[in-house]
């Protein structure tokens, strides 16, 4: 018997190559080798599985997260990088209708989304940057909430608007100009890191 566990690995890694939309129950049950009906003992209805299995995806990169923080606590300024480096590792896997599809489709699932992202941003990534500014590494006339705003808060929608930024350029060249490069600019000069160079 297959596991609630397998099941959302399974669906989000469908999910986000191919779009919700495009994944059906009967693919993600062949794919699986069980039957459509041992779905349904798990979750109501395929909107519920999105949500789930988004939640799953979403509460792993937020273990992450909390362990990047953990491991850097005397450096706010690569926590905030490195935080946003394993976001583009999970990002670069996602289709640009995964995204989009959550919004048309899914809003449970959307919701949920924006709220992870609005709390990323908003309160651990300037929660770091801030710790950054009271030690003196970041210039203390920056608005942090309006950089946050500006370059943290909604990168997903700029890497997948029109165009999908990562079938366009390399996932490091995307991850310095979005990233290092706009923390590079906020640094104070007392500030020293190889990665900064």
């Amino acid at each position: 018997m297959i596991t609630k566990e397998e099941l959302l690995t399974c669906s989000i890694t469908k999910f986000t190559q191919f779009g919700s939309k495009h994944v059906s129950l009967d693919e993600i049950a062949g794919t699986l080798g069980i039957s459509k009906k041992t779905i349904y003992t798990f979750f109501k209805n395929k909107e519920d599985l999105v949500t789930s299995s988004l939640e799953q995806l979403l509460n792993k990169l937020s273990e992450e997260i909390d362990k990047i923080i953990s491991d850097n606590r005397e450096d706010p300024i690569i926590s905030v990088i490195l935080i946003y480096k394993r976001g583009f590792e999970y990002l670069k896997y996602f289709k640009p209708s995964y995204i989009f599809g959550l919004k048309k489709y899914y809003p449970k699932a959307s919701n949920f989304f924006e709220k992870f992202n609005e709390d990323l941003a908003n309160n651990r990534i300037y929660n770091l940057l801030k710790q950054a500014q009271e030690a003196g590494n970041i210039k203390q006339e920056v608005n942090l909430k309006l950089v946050v705003k500006i370059y943290f808060l909604r990168i997903d929608t700029v890497l997948f608007n029109n165009n999908n930024l990562f079938k366009l350029h390399q996932k490091e060249e995307l991850f310095k100009h979005m990233v290092v490069y706009n923390l590079k600019g906020i640094i104070t000069r007392n500030y020293s890191n190889p990665i900064f160079e």
